[in-house]
């Protein structure tokens, strides 16, 4: 009689067969598990099928979701928990995969599926230590506080389990979950581990926390660590790397039976094609849940923002669609841009309230001074009025060996020409003082590097200077407000030819946790422009037009 197969077994079926889709990397795995099926014995491995269903049957049976309602197993997860409980040694019946790396898109619930392997550990293994790790306090509490509520809303596991702030202890087994993180001063103390769940490790800046337990699993035979992750961008990263090793064993090429993996996302040849991220048919393969935890509508709904703005693009491939993306990304499609081509009158804007932004250049380079209007009585738009600053000798030789055409524009009147080779900063102070007695300058915002002396000038002559870090931290609110600013054609430029060059030169850095800020080494050529303007934008967010600090105009 034909043994009737479980739904992780059917999924697995469905995968080999192509029924299923799936990434070339999932697929590849399945295919290893069914060729062990056949071979593994050989290499002293044994495939245990009640074991590993019987893990899946205890998460149904006793767990329910963070919101209390039971939780459902998905058939990929039921096959994910086959393959890492089912396979043991033969010999010793321990378990054979001691690492488990899964990369999976955003919101197919990896945290709880953690949350769950965690708990039943608890239950299953006496003394077992089991700890939920991150390089942060608060990034290792995910897993934590998810098992906390699963436990809290489970009438069965409730009784069992105490639950604690910063701990839970299971007495009939002598088990504790907690969780851990680089910031305290005992991460090499969990001497002992038998369970880690490593959450979201594309956040992790180095390898600290994955060296502190990994060289401490061999002190249990039984002992195991999993990472389910987001996709990341750094290429250096421990995330990376693991990732990279995962691969080599999925090929063969590293003969490691104790790593398991599953790296759901979209392949490169779905990449080939530009909008080749488009096609729906292909979401599955980062989003196994599809339809049930993630919703498709929601995809679309994010996917038409996406092909609009490249920030959000970058976003929707990391985290929605598993795809490891570059740190640096363009920023503003051209037709975005031309879109806040409106009016910029200097006379217009005489008396009204501004912020300025200061972005000085190597003595020898372009400078820029921008002062942005925030919208004021019945105009709407936030407008931009810059000035550019050059030294008049460089002028021709720029012009010939960048082939960008700062002659032409100097004609134009479009920069200010300074005698000699070098920025006349005393001529930038005399543009900026006079331009402080047409508009009501609130504050000039500037970045620290190398601007000491004429800061101090400026400050003599009675204006407010601030200084604005180049970090993340400081430049990451004003670059998202200016990307939705012009992406919603609320900006006004005034199609300055200068300015416009720049922003086709931006490419936006991010850093894991998707802050984004203008690059200047990696941008394709000049953006001081847009620095000025972000680093403007950087006061003119936070300070209350109400309040009359400089300039002749009052609010």
């Amino acid at each position: 009689m034909t043994q009737k197969l479980s739904k992780a077994e059917q999924y697995l079926e469905d995968v080999r067969s192509g029924k299923q889709i799936t990434s070339k990397w999932v697929r590849l795995q399945v295919e290893n598990h069914f060729k062990d099926l056949e071979t593994g014995h050989e290499r002293g491995l044994l495939f245990d099928r009640a074991r590993g269903l019987k893990v899946v049957r205890f998460i149904e049976q006793f767990l329910c979701g963070i919101d209390g309602t039971p939780y459902r197993v998905e058939p990929w997860e039921a096959a994910l928990v086959l393959m890492l409980y089912g396979w043991l040694w033969a010999e010793t019946k321990y378990p054979r995969f001691k690492y488990g790396y899964m990369e999976i898109g955003r919101g197919n619930k990896k945290s709880m599926l953690l949350s769950a392997l965690c708990i039943h550990r608890m239950l299953t293994e006496r003394g077992a230590e089991v700890y939920s790790a991150a390089t942060d306090r608060e990034t290792a509490k995910v897993v934590f506080e998810s098992s906390k509520l699963m436990v809290q809303n489970s009438p069965e596991l409730s009784k069992k389990i105490t639950v604690n702030r910063n701990n839970m202890n299971c007495l009939a087994t002598l088990s504790k979950m907690e969780p851990c993180s680089a910031e305290g001063k005992t991460l090499f103390a969990h001497s002992r581990p038998t369970m880690v769940a490593l959450d979201e490790l594309h956040l992790h800046p180095d390898s600290v926390v994955w060296s502190a337990f990994a060289s401490a699993l061999d002190k249990r035979p039984t002992a195991q660590m999993f990472v389910l992750t987001n996709s990341g961008y750094d290429r250096q990263s421990v995330c990376w790397q693991k990732r990279e090793y995962s691969i080599k064993v999925l090929q063969g090429i590293v003969p490691d039976d104790t790593w398991f993996s599953a790296i759901y996302g979209l392949d490169e040849k779905d990449l080939e094609d530009p909008d080749g991220w488009l096609d729906e048919t292909k979401w599955v393969k980062a989003n196994p849940s599809l339809g049930h935890a993630v919703s498709l509508q929601g995809l679309r709904n994010k996917a038409i923002q996406a092909k609009e703005d490249p920030l959000v693009r970058n976003e929707f491939l990391r985290f929605k669609l598993s795809v490891w993306t570059q740190s640096q990304t363009a920023w503003i499609p051209h037709h975005k841009w031309a879109a806040c081509s409106g009016e910029v009158d200097p006379d217009k804007l005489l008396g009204r309230p501004c912020f300025g932004g200061l972005d000085l250049s190597e003595s020898w380079d372009i400078t820029a001074f921008v002062l942005v209007f925030p919208p004021y009585g019945e105009d709407d738009k936030w407008r931009v009025l810059p000035w550019f600053f050059i030294p008049e000798e460089t002028v021709i030789t720029r012009t010939e060996k960048d082939r960008v055409p700062y002659e032409t524009w100097s004609r134009q009147g479009l920069f200010n020409v300074t005698p000699g080779s070098i920025i006349d900063y005393d001529y930038i102070r005399k543009v900026v003082t006079e331009a402080a007695t047409r508009y009501d300058i609130r504050e000039i915002a500037y970045d620290r590097w190398g601007a000491t002396q004429l800061v101090t000038q400026l400050q003599g002559d009675g204006l407010t200077l601030v200084p604005i870090g180049q970090g993340f931290q400081s430049l990451a609110a004003p670059t998202k407000r200016l990307t939705e600013l012009i992406l919603n054609a609320d900006l006004a430029h005034g199609a300055n030819p200068i300015l416009t060059w720049m922003v086709g030169n931006v490419l936006i850095e991010q850093d894991a946790a998707g802050n984004m800020k203008p690059d200047k080494g990696k941008s394709k050529d000049k953006i001081d422009g847009i620095s000025a303007t972000v680093t403007a934008l950087a006061r003119a967010m936070v300070v209350p037009l109400t309040e009359q600090t400089a300039g002749i105009f009052f609010a």
